[in-house]
């Protein structure tokens, strides 16, 4: 008797739902209660804040239009602090005055780009971070998995003050801290960490500038975000932030259930979407980065195999179809496209 060959079974790839009918309810909502436009910037797990943020936030802006005030729904863990700044700019050449909302984590760079506000409403559960400068080089050390991991200067300098604080004691440490250290950490990446450093400080004294004429206050500011806290994801609560001299004040409970609600909505879209067909090989399709206001949602949908190199220890990314989509209300019409960022 032959053997029969047993049928392929296909593997249905999952697809994150749009949910542009629900958000757009909920925008408008929350425009109604604050009595102006609300611009939303939502960041999955995986999301950041990045350059093609620009682009995706102009498309929005230019369809809202100018307005004395500006509310914007912030939710991110972070990414480039000179992405923050550009936003900043963006958002303030279509408005007078600019309040951040944050109900839920406000962390790093999106902390600066809610230190460009005029003023910050925080909920029950929001939180902002400290924004001292991580790096992740060309040259950082790499972890399990061989990818790059993110050095910051802030561990890096209490490495060698535990160092010196301990040859102090008349231990029987190598005198050249940074000797040692160059073997796990190579010296063009402590360089750049140091200089990013720099920039973390200058980028917050400029976007203070918006709203802040007193020098001496902003540099204050600043240097506390940088420096004085032990840990980069360390929770400045509100009453923190006002201690540290930030315009913030409690969000109206009304306003931070509408909040949560559309935060629940894009966790819906942001959902994790990947398709594993064996061991090696599997697809992401998950949605990362939101920006939405009237009539208008733009977002960045990750769409791509991956293939597991085994003799690397990584995951290699193949057939990449990722990019932002648009979604645009044409009167009685939904529209959705592409929008090409080079």
């Amino acid at each position: 008797m032959k053997n029969e060959q047993l049928p392929a079974i296909e593997v249905k790839v999952k697809q994150p739902p749009v949910l542009f009918t629900r958000t757009q309810a909920l925008i408008r909502a929350l425009s109604a209660r604050l009595g102006g436009p609300l611009v939303a910037y939502w960041n999955g797990p995986r999301g950041a804040v990045c350059h093609s943020d620009v682009i995706a936030l102009y498309h929005v802006l230019e369809r809202l239009g100018r307005h004395d005030t500006i509310h914007l729904f912030l939710k991110s863990d972070g990414g480039s602090g000179q992405v923050s700044l550009r936003l900043v700019n963006l958002l303030r050449q279509h408005c007078r005055r600019l309040v951040a909302l944050v109900p839920l984590e406000c962390a790093s760079a999106a902390t600066m780009v809610a230190l460009g506000a005029d003023g910050i409403e925080m909920g029950p559960t929001a939180y902002l971070t400290a924004v001292d400068t991580s790096l992740n080089h060309a040259l950082s050390p790499v972890d399990r998995d061989n990818d790059r991991v993110s050095v910051s200067l802030d561990e890096l300098q209490r490495v060698i003050k535990l160092w010196r604080d301990q040859q102090g004691q008349g231990s029987a440490v190598p005198e050249n801290a940074y000797k040692s250290l160059f073997q796990y950490v190579h010296p063009l990446v402590i360089g750049a960490v140091d200089r990013a450093e720099s920039l973390s400080l200058m980028l917050c004294r400029e976007l203070l500038a918006y709203h802040i004429d007193d020098a001496a206050q902003a540099e204050a500011i600043a240097s506390a975000l940088n420096g004085k806290y032990p840990s980069h994801n360390y929770p400045i609560l509100l009453d923190e932030a006002v201690k540290i001299g930030l315009h913030a004040q409690r969000m109206p409970a009304d306003v931070n259930a509408l909040l949560l609600q559309l935060n629940a909505c894009y966790s819906e879209m942001g959902q994790k979407a990947t398709t594993d067909f064996d061991e090696l090989r599997a697809h992401s399709n998950e949605i990362v980065n939101i920006w939405e206001s009237t009539e208008a949602q733009v977002y960045y949908q990750q769409d791509k195999d991956w293939f597991y190199r085994a003799e690397e220890r990584r995951w290699i990314a193949l057939n990449d179809n990722s990019g932002w989509r648009r979604i645009e209300r044409v009167g009685q019409r939904i529209k959705r496209g592409l929008l090409h960022v080079a």
